[in-house]
């Protein structure tokens, strides 16, 4: 069975003439050399598979060079992820939620149904929506928590984006990190940012900056406080970085514990979420231009 909230990945089929007058399982067993023939089997006769207009395709379907298939992807024994995202607004344009710990936006890697974006067209509040009207606006990692933006309609879709682009949205987060009362706050952190290795890592690099964060203490209780983090720009991992590079790494950041030390694995320990929440978003809105802002109603753990 399909679920409404997943959505089927597109493929080309190429003029290769070692497939041509064969079978497209064959094809795809040779295409994706991970999952084998009797998988791509099973998912054809679950139709898992099928035309761009929804005609499912049997298992012995020959290679038609030239044609674009529908194919959903499966991930075996994917982690359940035992939390719902919580509805703060919706309008004609914007879906506006609570996104928890631990879940990813999008499908990738070992996740497709355990996804916000799954389980929001999947919600019983939102079944008015079409599933391809549901889309994100921007990026919220799968270890952080806190309010997100999405688009519902495709036609304002890119006003909103712009607002991004052009950096006239204003986020702040809240994290617990360990406390220093030798710095004098608020803290401005400048920096170059790359990608680092493994390649879903962010290092710090020479150069010219490309990320600017403002940090303020906002309660000191004793050997954890809390903080208020302001992102001026974008970047992967921003915060998390800035805050390592002060010694201050984030309560339960598997990723940079230590400015040193790097522990390249995802918290999947249900009691210890990262301590990181997107609080707040503001913004003038492209539509109405009145001022909007959205709270987050999660909490981080009480210190």
């Amino acid at each position: 069975m399909i679920e409404r909230g997943i959505k089927p990945s597109k493929l080309y089929l190429p003029h290769d003439k070692s497939f041509m007058g064969g079978r497209l399982i064959d094809y795809l067993a040779a295409h994706f050399s991970h999952i084998s023939l009797a998988n791509w089997q099973r998912r054809f006769d679950s139709g898992l598979i099928s035309l761009e207009h929804g005609e499912p395709l049997k298992h012995d379907s020959p290679y038609l060079a030239g044609q674009t298939i529908l194919y959903y992807r499966q991930v075996e024994n994917e982690p359940i992820i035992p939390f719902e995202p919580n509805i703060l607004h919706l309008d004609e344009h914007l879906l506006v939620v609570d996104k928890p710990h631990f879940l990813p936006v999008t499908p990738s890697g070992h996740y497709v149904s355990q996804t916000l974006l799954a389980k929001l067209r999947n919600h019983p509040d939102l079944q008015q929506l079409a599933v391809n009207d549901i889309s994100p606006l921007h990026r919220l990692d799968k270890d952080t928590a806190g309010v997100m933006l999405l688009s519902v309609n495709p036609s304002s879709r890119a006003y909103y984006h712009a607002l991004f682009a052009d950096r006239h949205i204003h986020k702040t987060y809240h994290a617990i990190a360990p406390t220093r009362s030798d710095l004098c706050y608020p803290i401005h952190i400048h920096s170059r940012l790359e990608r680092g290795e493994p390649f879903f890592l962010t290092k710090t690099v020479a150069g010219e900056p490309n990320a600017h964060t403002m940090i303020e203490l906002i309660k000191n209780n004793g050997a954890f406080s809390l903080y208020r983090l302001t992102p001026v720009t974008g970047k992967k991992h921003q915060l998390r970085v800035h805050m390592a590079s002060l010694g201050m790494p984030l309560l339960h950041d598997n990723f940079y514990p230590t400015v040193n030390t790097v522990k390249p694995q995802s918290s999947s320990d249900f009691t210890k979420p990262l301590q990181l929440l997107a609080k707040s978003i503001a913004f003038i809105d492209p539509i109405t231009q009145q001022a909007r802002r959205f709270d987050s109603q999660l909490r981080l753990i009480k210190i």
